[in-house]
């Protein structure tokens, strides 16, 4: 891979504001990382601000084990490939390739992940039924993230 490609790669990661990339072909293997700003506002004197608790990293770790615990009770996941935009249909116009309650075979289409202008089908893995569908339309997703659970 050359420097210039390399610098395509950080553009399309700062255009679709994804906050990693991983990619790994053969010996060579980048990630790119991109930190979010935070702004902190000072409140002056005058005005009077709801009080906000804020929980430990050790609270919110917890809360997301359990959430995702609570969240992903079948065995049979599917999981994002890669790093990119999720599509339920392959058109704005077009229907959901599937919804909660439809029964799917092993390869049928179940969405689209957009990464780098390449749209990659996202297909069963299973058998079974759709349980639950875990991410929303045009919602980034990072590698090994949850899409469907199948029962």
């Amino acid at each position: 891979m050359e420097i210039n490609d390399m610098i395509r790669l950080m553009q399309a990661v700062t255009e679709h504001d994804l906050t990693s990339f991983k990619l790994e072909d053969g010996d060579l293997r980048l990630s790119i990382k991109k930190e979010k700003q935070v702004t902190a506002v000072m409140a002056s004197e005058e005005h009077s601000y709801p009080t906000v608790k804020l929980e430990s990293v050790e609270q919110l770790q917890e809360t997301y084990k359990t959430e995702q615990t609570n969240e992903i009770d079948s065995d049979k996941v599917i999981s994002s490939p890669l790093v990119g935009t999720f599509y339920h249909s392959s058109s704005p116009e077009s229907e959901a390739f599937v919804k909660v309650g439809d029964s799917v075979k092993k390869g049928q289409t179940l969405g689209i992940i957009e990464a780098m202008k390449l749209m990659n089908e996202i297909e069963s893995e299973y058998d079974g039924i759709i349980e639950a569908v875990l991410v929303g339309n045009e919602d980034v997703v990072e590698y090994g993230q949850p899409l469907f659970r199948i029962h």
